[in-house]
């Protein structure tokens, strides 16, 4: 069996998760006191004000707390002489193998919350879907993105 790869991402990579999902919570936070005002302004059944109330607290548990230190553990990639290895998953993880001769192009993408952290994703495109790198310093980003491009011309040309 072939071992997992290299590299990790950067540490901040749990703090950007981390204010995506308060973000996330937030926005569901609005809805639900939108439908607390609702049921109390239409009398409809109590029970909704707790359903509307645990959504957003799930939220907050899964994607603030738990999920983002688990995503940084079991992510990792490496770049290989003719592939493109990662791994990711939360319960069920998935070892993709990606061949440089399959790659049509390649992008960095930065959020504005990737880039008060200085971090960017590299999105590596073939014709049949589309993997991400996410979180990676904006130099290894660039540098990576760059390899990958070079890479993938020479092994097209050959």
């Amino acid at each position: 069996m072939r071992q997992p790869p290299k590299y990790q991402l950067a540490k901040e990579a749990i703090t950007v998760w981390r204010i995506a999902g308060m973000i996330m919570f937030m926005i569901l936070m609005i809805i639900a006191a939108s439908i607390t005002y609702l049921v109390f302004r239409f009398d409809w059944p109590r029970f909704i004000v707790g359903i509307a109330a645990s959504v957003p607290l799930i939220e907050l548990i899964l994607h603030v707390i738990i999920i983002p230190k688990i995503r940084f553990k079991r992510f990792r990639y490496e770049i290989l002489e003719d592939e493109i290895y990662i791994q990711r998953g939360l319960i069920i993880v998935t070892r993709t193998l990606v061949p440089m001769t399959r790659i049509q192009h390649v992008d960095t993408k930065q959020g504005p919350i990737l880039k008060k952290y200085n971090l960017m994703t590299v999105t590596i495109s073939t014709a049949a879907t589309t993997h991400e790198i996410p979180a990676l310093p904006s130099e290894e980003a660039d540098r990576l993105r760059n390899d990958i491009a070079v890479r993938a011309r020479v092994i097209e040309d050959e």
